[in-house]
């Protein structure tokens, strides 16, 4: 197997992890949001709580939160498709008009709505391969009820009904 056919292959492999959909938010210089669509994030310690996020060299928010040393971390709810998408395209690509809506939650902002959102101060950071892992103490959190939106196979998806286990 050469290594671009291995390459293919771990991505396929993956793919079939299901996972959530995440937004992890940062500020540009002069203060404008600048945001990503993420599945490479998890939870670390709850002692304290520390989380990960996964960011590409190539990234544009890559630069942002190493220079920023925080960053938003929101876990999107089914219906907020349209947001993933906007944050999957690089910022030159994005439309001019879309207002993705935000809220303040510590020193970061967040999307509204969001299954869950924590602001996050990064406390360490480790490159391997292609990325970045970025390990941050969660400040703060929020969270409610709701529906996720998952990624499972390269779309957007949502669970099953709950409770239909055979």
């Amino acid at each position: 197997m050469t290594h671009e056919e291995l390459g293919n292959a771990f991505r396929q492999a993956w793919s079939r992890f299901t996972t959530g959909v995440a937004v992890i938010t940062t500020l540009e210089p002069g203060g404008k949001l600048h945001g990503m669509t993420a599945n490479g994030v998890t939870s670390v310690s709850l002692s304290p709580p520390l989380a990960l996020a996964s960011v590409g060299h190539e990234r544009n928010s890559h630069p942002l939160i190493h220079g920023n040393g925080r960053f938003g971390l929101s876990i999107l709810a089914l219906g907020q498709e349209a947001i993933a998408r906007h944050f999957t395209v690089p910022p030159i690509e994005r439309p001019a008009d879309v207002e993705i809506p935000t809220v303040r939650l510590g020193d970061s902002d967040v999307i509204a709505g969001a299954l869950a959102a924590m602001d996050c101060r990064v406390v360490t950071s480790h490159d391997e391969g292609d990325h970045t892992l970025f390990v941050a103490e969660v400040e703060h959190v929020s969270f409610t009820d709701g529906e996720p939106l998952v990624w499972y196979r390269g779309q957007f998806n949502r669970l099953g009904r709950p409770g239909n286990w055979r």
